[in-house]
């Protein structure tokens, strides 16, 4: 075969993988209410295979300054959920989403005007989530409706997330690292939580979706950190390895002092 067909083969079976991880990760949070749903939701389901299909393209270098350009994406993703969460509450999803995406948008394009160390973008965490975590309390604790899917739920997910896929892999050699690294963290699965929730259940419960997610995205940030930090001393390979198992830890430890809180109550 080609080098053409080759690539568009490796291609798309790239976008069917990541979109199966979304997909699955979003119907979980459908089915198990606000606090599991968002602990899912801010799993690296949508940046991980972006990272991983980068890292089959790029040595460890790429991977490690394309984290380092995620680290404060993933801040502007915590205004991202602010946003909507706000907004959400009386306002249609056009309006709330719409906004929502803009500032995500607005933020990534100033970090990309900036040159970022480790430092600064854990001091950019670190300052958003002091900000944000309180102000985002006051939506956590809304009941989930039952949910009806539609038809058309799993291919608008599949389809958002394998665009993004597609997006990072086609442009990396292009934009280099730095844009990569911010294109990978674009929150697929808030937003795909967004245009199939909100219009079925309400702003309300979906903002309680993403509002819990705050926590989980702390895991998240310093998930990027150590891949980061990793790259260039492990191999591209195992800092993917360990950012997820720091992922998994961050997401389980929240998951056990939620279930110790309830059963005190």
């Amino acid at each position: 075969m080609s080098p053409e067909i080759i690539f568009a083969l490796s291609l798309i079976l790239r976008m069917a993988i990541a979109a199966a991880f979304v997909v699955s990760a979003s119907v979980i949070t459908e089915r198990s209410g606000p606090v599991i749903g968002a602990l899912v939701a801010t799993l690296p389901i949508s940046a991980g295979p972006s990272y991983v299909f980068l890292a089959l393209d790029h040595d460890a270098g790429f991977i490690a300054q394309g984290a380092l350009a995620s680290l404060p994406v993933n801040a502007a993703t915590i205004f991202l959920g602010l946003t909507y969460a706000t907004l959400a509450q009386r306002h249609s999803l056009l309006v709330s989403a719409g906004a929502a995406v803009a500032v995500w948008l607005g933020l990534a394009s100033l970090v990309r005007l900036f040159h970022w160390s480790l430092l600064a973008g854990i001091a950019a965490n670190v300052v958003t989530f002091a900000v944000c975590v309180p102000l985002l309390e006051r939506y956590r604790h809304v009941r989930m409706p039952l949910i009806t899917r539609r038809w058309y739920d799993i291919p608008l997910r599949a389809a958002l997330v394998a665009t993004l896929v597609a997006t990072v892999v086609t442009t990396s050699n292009w934009v280099g690292p730095t844009v990569s690294g911010i294109i990978a963290l674009f929150p697929i699965v808030f937003t795909s939580l967004m245009l199939i929730l909100h219009p079925r259940i309400g702003g309300a419960p979906t903002a309680a979706v993403i509002a819990n997610g705050a926590w989980g995205l702390m895991g998240f940030g310093l998930a990027i950190a150590v891949l980061h930090v990793a790259a260039l001393r492990l191999g591209s390979a195992s800092a993917l390895s360990l950012a997820l198992f720091t992922c998994i830890s961050w997401n389980l430890g929240l998951w056990w002092q939620g279930r110790r809180k309830r059963v005190r109550l």
